[in-house]
């Protein structure tokens, strides 16, 4: 039996003047958990927040959060997002010197460890650490900035990390990130994703718990 379909919103795509009425609204609509991307402007273009954001947050919500690290040299700041309220820290591998170790001082927290790389890079540098890791994030869009297109070429890309954690007898999250809405939700769910993170597709609309409900039951509406 797979694991069961969670929902993460990306504050990313919500309304910063008041965010602790966006947070607790979507957890109250029924996020299973708070998406927050981390941007340097170095690693990627954009600059978003930082430690200080993601305690604020984690001081408004029960729910976990989700903390997706796009930072140059993540390893130098693992134990600071970790100490902010992280539940979940996702690193770069092709940005991140000796992941073994970065996953073990991720857990050596109390924080659930997750993986990721850009769509031209190659999953060869996540496959040796399945074993290690809770979570893998598939990113649908390059990393740096909200409101891309879903990739469909990253369907395959989801579909061979299923495969994968299935064949080694894994029960890991598998998370996708980007252009994320019911129609793609459902052919990512269909290739074995069960984290779906979605920004504008939920904040930009009225009705958070429409949105978070149209998610998670995108199988059935439009396998």
């Amino acid at each position: 039996m797979g694991l069961p379909i969670q929902i993460a919103p990306s504050i990313l795509s919500a309304d910063f003047r008041c965010i602790e009425k966006e947070v607790q609204a979507v957890q109250n609509a029924g996020a299973d958990r708070i998406h927050c991307d981390v941007m340097d402007g170095n690693f990627v273009p954009d600059l978003t927040f930082g430690p200080m954001v993601i305690e604020a947050v984690k001081k408004c919500v029960s729910i976990p959060l989700d903390v997706h690290l796009m930072i140059s040299e993540p390893h130098k700041h693992v134990k600071q997002y970790c100490e902010s309220g992280a539940d979940i820290l996702v690193i770069h591998a092709e940005e991140c010197k000796n992941m073994p170790h970065v996953i073990e001082n991720i857990k050596k927290c109390g924080i659930k460890a997750g993986i990721t790389v850009n769509p031209d890079v190659s999953l060869q540098l996540i496959f040796p650490y399945l074993d290690m890791v809770d979570q893998v994030l598939i990113m649908t869009v390059y990393a740096g900035s909200a409101g891309q297109k879903f990739i469909p070429q990253m369907l395959d890309r989801i579909k061979t990390v299923s495969d994968e954690i299935k064949n080694r007898n894994l029960r890991i999250d598998l998370e996708v990130d980007g252009g994320i809405n019911n129609q793609t939700a459902a052919q990512c769910i269909k290739n074995g994703a069960n984290v779906l993170v979605a920004g504008s597709y939920i904040f930009n609309e009225s009705n958070y718990k429409v949105q978070i409900e149209k998610l998670r039951n995108a199988t059935v509406d439009h396998d």
